[in-house]
């Protein structure tokens, strides 16, 4: 099975969310597909693809341990990385449809019939007020989703502290999580995403102000390279009964290594956009679950990249809920053909059919080219 064409694909679906997405072609017919998504870097991540096609056409496809292998100190870093763990995704999937068994199956077989999901309700909030954030959370719930997320924060970032109007956005951060702990219940699951907006000693004062909204996790308070803070507060998070969860952004395993072995979190997101693709997240899971860390996978962003993650979370034993963009665009459900990927009262059922089970509408999805975002959503300082 020689790779015939690598092709890379970036779908504008709103005003301010691009898609990437990595094809490859067989000369056999077969498409495999993977994500790589990274806002902002459409343009690099199309270098990136051009330089691997020059490299890939005429390989076997059946060389993954070869052709994939995400190296962590890859000039190109992440982009680098997302392109390797989209090649890594479509190998499996055209894998899984040449042996006829979905990727779940040859990864050895799922543990669950269905992934449970969690609601990221962050670009579902509009307006952006709490009665916003509140409304969108309601929505999830009605939804069937037991677990909702949000990102409340900006514009703050920890470097402007003297900006009076600092102040004021995390006070209407801090409205905004209360309200929806109020929508949702005490017996629902919130969890808070930072975005690396604190400094050590604001993510200090944070977790005691959030202490009585019952938080399941709070995410990525601080910069993820300052390991010995973040080990003071996961313990300050422990004893208020929340979860410190984090590491969205690092790529392969020797980087995860580091971040379990110095007790950072309690639950490791990793992206299979970014870490290296299905086997290597399988491997970090599995040291992960030798220091008694939860696995919740980072998985905001578009339809192909929640396939894989699916395929993948039906495999890992210490798994928490897979994070879904709930209420950002309609075409997180149109743009694929295949299985069905609507979400059933807060899950995930398994695809049976060979592969990864779904393929781009690669004519619908060619309609809306990518596009320069202006303002990217989130401050450059922070990612």
């Amino acid at each position: 099975m020689r790779i015939a064409a690598v092709e890379f694909l970036g779908v504008n679906v709103t005003p301010k969310t691009n898609w990437s997405f990595l094809l490859l072609r067989t000369e056999s017919g077969l498409t495999g597909t993977g994500e790589c998504t990274l806002s902002d870097h459409e343009a690099g991540l199309a270098a990136e693809a051009a330089r691997l096609a020059a490299r890939l056409t005429g390989e076997d496809a059946a060389s993954r341990n070869r052709l994939a292998r995400l190296l962590p100190h890859a000039p190109g870093g992440l982009v680098t990385h997302s392109l390797v763990s989209a090649l890594e995704q479509a190998l499996w999937d055209l894998a899984g449809q040449e042996a006829g068994r979905p990727i779940h199956a040859m990864l050895g077989g799922a543990l669950r019939p269905a992934v449970p999901l969690y609601a990221n309700i962050n670009r579902g909030a509009d307006p952006r007020t709490p009665e916003g954030f509140a409304t969108a959370a309601r929505r999830a719930v009605a939804a069937g989703f037991r677990a909702v997320k949000l990102a409340p924060f900006e514009p703050m970032v920890w470097e402007d502290a003297a900006n009076p109007g600092q102040r004021a956005a995390y006070a209407e951060g801090l409205a905004r999580i209360a309200a929806v702990r109020e929508a949702v219940g005490p017996d629902l699951n919130v969890m808070v995403d930072a975005h690396w907006r604190f400094s050590p000693g604001g993510a200090a004062g944070l977790i005691r102000d959030l202490a009585p909204l019952n938080l399941f996790w709070l995410e990525c308070p601080v910069a993820e390279a300052n390991h010995a803070e973040i080990r003071r507060l996961r313990g300050l998070a422990n004893e208020r009964g929340m979860r410190l969860a984090g590491a969205e952004t690092l790529a392969g395993l020797a980087a995860y290594r580091t971040v379990i072995e110095a007790g950072c979190y309690d639950v490791l997101m990793p992206d299979i956009k970014y870490a290296g693709g299905h086997e290597e997240i399988r491997r970090i899971a599995a040291l992960a679950q030798t220091a008694g860390i939860e696995i919740a996978p980072h998985n905001p962003t578009g339809p192909i990249c929640h396939g894989h993650s699916v395929q993948l979370c039906a495999t890992l034993p210490n798994l928490l809920p897979l994070e879904v963009q709930f209420g950002e665009t309609e075409r997180f459900f149109t743009m694929t053909t295949g299985a069905d990927q609507r979400f059933l009262q807060g899950a995930a059922p398994l695809p049976a059919a060979p592969g990864l089970g779904l393929a781009l509408d690669e004519a619908g999805a060619r309609a809306t080219p990518w596009q320069p975002m202006a303002r990217p959503w989130l401050d450059p300082r922070l990612g």
